[in-house]
């Protein structure tokens, strides 16, 4: 690869990505402090919220948050060109390194840093272990639509993701918090899930929005053409993901507003594990996939696939095995708390990041991008 270096005060600079971001995407940072706000104040002035909320499931998370989730991934994914998905499955260096770092380094860093960080806290240790398992399937697509990383890499990435979390979830958490732990002379904890419980999730999350957005895309372009659909109709539902974000945001600092604000130093030594691995495992993803040779937009792909974590699906286990009022799911509520701000900032990093990749220049938002 070479070492071109890109002027960020060209009109194709990241500086210019910037400036051509609409003000949803511009002023993310801030509607999701505000939305952390809301929530954590909705939490602490509104009395039987967590009640309310668990009327209603769908796969052990409240129907809100749901619906939240499905409104968040559904426009990314009916941007995807799903006939260009062949190309990037044939890549075995993209997916063997995506697969090297989301389901050996990663699980294995996450382990490592409870362990490092949190050896008088059990509870809290098992459940970083178990949001270290859990594999970004949604808000990914999120943050590499706002990196401007290949769409269609990061989707064949979530799928890949998708069948291994159904596949090694339980034999990963079996290993991680009995077999390891017991070779090391560690405690030992124990992780009841089934697969099928696994494979719910992430049918729910991911298969449904999924096949809304193929659905949408085939049906589109066979109505009224390419041009037509990525130019006007992607542009009108590109806002709902970002909505939808930040009202999955509002709802789950709102379950646990009094947990997180009533126990602050708690939150705080959760935070530094995950504040460490989020860093770690982007970064070096970054690195790795600039010296094997990637450009931009899948190691922008590659590095955010690796870096993001399945909360739902954390904070659903825990719940179901340790219960609601579990040290192990308050560290599965902590987990968005650090990951969403962390890798909005890594968003705005890995932009600036683009001078020392060659490869198309990416434009565009996650609202309006096509």
């Amino acid at each position: 690869m070479s070492d071109t270096v890109h002027d960020t005060s060209s009109p194709g600079g990241e500086a210019a990505v910037l400036r051509r971001l609409s003000t949803l995407d511009r002023f993310l940072p801030v509607w999701i402090g505000v939305a952390m706000l809301v929530g954590l104040l909705l939490g602490r002035g509104v009395d039987g919220l967590d009640d309310a909320f668990a009327a209603v499931t769908v796969g052990s998370v409240s129907l809100p948050i749901a619906i939240g989730l499905l409104v968040m991934m559904y426009p990314v994914l009916a941007k995807v060109r799903y006939d260009e998905l062949g190309h990037v499955s044939a890549d075995r260096r993209l997916l063997g390194t995506s697969i090297l770092l989301n389901w050996v380094l990663g699980p294995a860093l996450m382990f490592a840093l409870a362990w490092l960080m949190l050896p008088d806290l059990p509870e809290y240790r098992t459940g970083l272990i178990i949001v270290g398992l859990a594999r970004c399937i949604a808000m990914v697509l999120i943050w590499n639509d706002l990196a401007c990383g290949d769409r269609e890499a990061a989707a064949t990435l979530v799928a890949v993701n998708a069948v291994f979390q159904i596949l090694a979830f339980a034999v990963l958490g079996y290993f991680y918090l009995q077999v390891l732990p017991g070779w090391l002379g560690l405690d030992q904890a124990a992780l009841d899930v089934s697969m099928w419980e696994i494979a719910k999730s992430v049918l729910i999350f991911l298969g449904i929005p999924l096949l809304a957005g193929w659905l949408t895309r085939t049906v589109g372009e066979r109505a009224r053409g390419r041009e037509w659909y990525e130019s006007t109709f992607v542009p009108r539902i590109g806002p709902a993901a970002l909505y939808g974000l930040l009202f999955t945001i509002v709802l789950l600092f709102a379950l646990q507003g009094d947990t997180i604000t009533s126990q602050p130093l708690d939150v705080a030594r959760i935070a530094l594990p995950l504040l460490a691995y989020f860093l770690l495992m982007w970064g070096g993803a970054m690195l790795l996939t600039r010296a094997l040779g990637f450009d931009y937009e899948r190691a922008t792909a590659v590095s955010f696939t690796a870096a993001g974590n399945n909360f739902e699906l954390a904070i659903a286990v825990a719940i179901g095995v340790f219960g609601v009022a579990s040290g192990q799911a308050l560290a599965g509520v902590v987990g968005p708390l650090i990951e969403v701000p962390v890798l909005v900032g890594l968003v705005y990093v890995s932009l600036w990041a683009r001078r020392f990749f060659t490869g198309t220049e990416p434009t565009g938002s996650l609202t309006s991008r096509a």
